[in-house]
């Protein structure tokens, strides 16, 4: 019987074979944890990180409700760099809770994937 982070790491590696950002459309990837909300968005041509965001420093509400901050912070962030378009990398995750909210919070706040 495989592990849950054994079956995360076999899923992020089939999604990542499919998903990689360019200069013109960056990955933005999440990291979860049990404490907290990672994003990065990433130029995977160049190897580098243009913005990134995480709740660090963020207090109150549900954990879903610090995902949505975040994730409107990082499209804020995104807009100011020039970034209106992403390709969205759930990094194994289900495409629920917090990885949900963190996605329709950058959305609401005016980024597209």
């Amino acid at each position: 019987m495989i592990s849950k982070s054994q079956r995360r790491n076999k899923i992020k590696t089939r999604i990542r074979g499919k998903v990689s950002g360019t200069p013109q459309r960056p990955r933005m990837t999440v990291f979860r944890s049990n404490k907290g909300i990672y994003v990065q968005i990433i130029d995977d041509l160049a190897g580098k990180t243009l913005v990134s965001a995480s709740s660090k420093g963020l207090e109150g509400g549900t954990k879903s409700e610090v995902a949505a901050k975040v994730g409107a912070a990082v499209a804020q962030k995104a807009l100011e760099a020039g970034i209106t378009t992403v390709v969205f990398d759930r990094n194994g995750y289900l495409f629920h809770g917090r990885v949900k909210s963190l996605a329709d919070g950058a959305r609401e706040a005016g980024l597209q994937f």
